[in-house]
């Protein structure tokens, strides 16, 4: 178990060893505080959800999910759970040569073969340099076949905003996602128009409201499959869905598999 200072006081040594790998397997009961590091990060959580936190997203990351973070990237760990099970990896700092794949937030699917390969590594902790020759070289393995199984990340993030006029819409949203919502009820409700509301959403969040309001229910919707052992007919009702299969198709076409499938592979 870590506290946050000692949580703290690994990242900071991070920047102080450029060239090795590092590991770190924990049970975690605390968030982590916003930070920064020049090195790429690998954090996957084993069971439950939990949120990264940049600047202008709220990031949502599933059971047997990796989220990858590129370097220098403002970032903070919220877990919605008290016990979490974290690996995080963070590779020796890239060099002109590195693929894209690595400049780029996004959060993937754990794949079988990546699975045994984090199992693989679950002895090790701290740093790790080129004079510790095998466990380097296979954690720059694990890092070199990141792009190939991983093709296409999650659209798993939750645009965010500071301005007064929306911070108010959004927590309406979240506490009323079971309801009936509408733009033209919303902006009544706050005293705007509904092309100004429109605009709002645009302007501060890049999305359309209704383009919003489906993400929001999505993630909702894995949160409680992840939480909870409700049926899904259940979850898709609280959300906002009426029907079971207008909610299944939904959720497909965002993530790629039925809720059935995913809530089976979170548990």
């Amino acid at each position: 178990m870590h506290t946050t200072e000692e949580f703290l006081e690994e990242i900071r040594a991070l920047d102080n060893r450029p060239e090795t790998m590092f590991v770190m397997h924990h049970y975690s009961k605390e968030n982590y505080p916003l930070h920064l590091h020049q090195k790429t990060e690998f954090l996957y959580v084993h069971s439950g959800v939990a949120y990264l936190i940049t600047p202008t997203k709220t990031h949502f990351l599933p059971a047997r999910h990796y989220v990858l973070i590129p370097p220098r990237l403002p970032h903070r760990v919220f877990f919605s759970s008290p016990h979490n099970l974290v690996t995080v990896l963070c590779f020796a700092e890239a060099s002109d040569a590195d693929h894209p794949f690595y400049s780029t937030l996004g959060i993937y699917p754990v794949t079988h073969l990546l699975y045994e390969m984090l199992r693989y590594t679950e002895s090790w902790f701290g740093h790790l340099g080129p004079e510790q020759c095998e466990p380097y070289l296979f954690l720059l393995n694990l890092k070199l076949t990141l792009p190939h199984i991983s093709p296409h990340s999650l659209p798993l993030a939750l645009p965010t905003t500071e301005d007064p006029r929306l911070v108010p819409v959004l927590q309406y949203i979240y506490e009323h996602l079971g309801e009936l919502l509408q733009l033209s009820t919303l902006a009544q409700h706050f005293g705007l128009s509904e092309r100004s509301l429109s605009r709002l959403f645009r302007e501060c969040l890049r999305i359309s409201f209704g383009q919003y309001l489906k993400l929001r229910r999505m993630l909702e919707a894995m949160e409680q499959m992840l939480q909870t052992k409700q049926p899904i007919s259940e979850v898709a009702y609280k959300v906002g869905y009426n029907s079971l299969a207008s909610f299944s198709n939904a959720f497909y076409k965002l993530v790629g598999q039925r809720p059935s499938e995913f809530a089976l592979r979170g548990h």
